[in-house]
């Protein structure tokens, strides 16, 4: 069988996304690797059927790091087997097009997010200008490729003529275990990243009577540690390391409520379907969520998420505590959950994927 290669700059330990994708694709038989750097405090990589490749870096962030990332990646790629290279977002889409092209190597690009349409990208001239640069080179290149939308498919399509497929980011299916803790608490678990709303999060919790924790990391990470202290709330927000997903499954079953907020200042962010919104309804619990169009679709047929108009932190806590003390309207979100997350698991994503994967080998036989 064919060799998929998959690259990404993240950790691989905690990127239950890639693992469910590579996971799947071994399961049908492909030989799959997957790709990622090696970061200061890298746990063991989990035991999984397919193999894993950390790339060692003397950058750990900014230009320099995506450079000497591409320049190393490229490299490793050059000299290994590979029948079809996957690019997963824009970070690593140089390297992936240079080492398929020498090779002479299938390619795809899988597009997590609108990259170029981030807030940490948007709102920064000079630094959007380099990405939509690299955008603008690669993406036409990439004859084949999905992302987690049809508003970003069809972005796509609209500036790059590419018609690219639509996979969501739904979680594997699992047995409901129901087992939420006593103490009730709020949960926000992925990403801490520029526009994730900690700005407002944080302080609406001065508001709300039961703690918040935080499972993740990221590029706001520092700001949302000086947020917290100074609005005196060390005893009330739990600020944690990620969790690997097997242990970070069991304390979201555990919440009470999950939060899913986005600002509007991209439209990464504005047209964005998170992983966490569906991690949320597979472990049964009802969401805060902003009221962006793909939650709104999403909720108008299955109904298991309180929406916001605005992420005004009065707006958060008055939310939170209707869903605290309101419990026909949180026990109605709940049952919608339970059976909403019958059908939005990765049962049928995986079908598409796959067929998506054998569509190539056979167009090229």
């Amino acid at each position: 069988m064919p060799t998929l290669v998959f690259t990404v700059t993240n950790e691989l330990s905690f990127d239950q996304r890639m693992q469910r994708i590579c996971g799947s694709l071994h399961r049908a038989g492909y030989e799959v690797r997957l790709i990622g750097r090696n970061m200061k405090g890298s746990s063991s990589l989990p035991k999984l059927p397919f193999k894993q490749v950390r790339l060692n870096c003397f950058s750990a962030k900014g230009p320099l790091f995506y450079l000497e990332f591409n320049c190393r990646l490229f490299l490793y790629l050059l000299f290994q087997k590979a029948d079809l290279i996957c690019a997963i977002d824009l970070d690593t889409i140089l390297a992936c097009y240079f080492a398929s092209a020498l090779k002479g190597s299938k390619r795809v690009y899988d597009a997590h997010e609108y990259f170029t349409e981030q807030k940490e990208v948007a709102t920064r001239p000079l630094i959007k200008k380099i990405w939509l640069a690299i955008e603008r080179f690669a993406v036409p290149r990439f004859q084949w490729g999905y992302t987690v939308n049809q508003w970003i498919a069809d972005a796509f399509r609209t500036h790059y003529d590419v018609s690219y497929e639509t996979i969501r980011n739904m979680p594997l299916n699992r047995p409901y275990e129901g087992k939420q803790s006593e103490e009730r608490y709020i949960l926000y678990q992925g990403a801490v990243n520029e526009g994730r709303c900690f700005e407002q999060l944080i302080p609406a919790m001065l508001e709300v009577p039961v703690p918040l924790k935080i499972y993740g990391n990221g590029n706001f990470i520092n700001q949302t540690k000086s947020i917290i202290y100074n609005n005196l709330l060390e005893y009330k927000i739990e600020l944690n390391e990620p969790l690997l997903p097997s242990i970070l499954k069991e304390k979201t079953g555990q919440a009470y409520i999950g939060i899913t907020l986005f600002d509007d200042l991209g439209l990464s962010q504005v047209h964005s379907l998170a992983n966490r919104f569906f991690d949320y309804i597979m472990a049964g619990i009802p969401q805060l969520c902003i009221d962006f169009p793909e939650y709104r679709i999403m909720n108008q047929e299955w109904e298991v998420a309180y929406l916001i108009p605005d992420t005004d932190p009065k707006t958060i806590a008055a939310a939170l505590n209707k869903l605290l003390d309101d419990s026909v309207l949180y026990n109605k979100l709940r049952l919608n959950c339970w059976e909403a997350r019958k059908h939005l698991n990765w049962d049928s994503e995986e079908k598409q994927l796959i067929a998506f994967y054998e569509r190539i080998f056979q167009s090229t036989n």
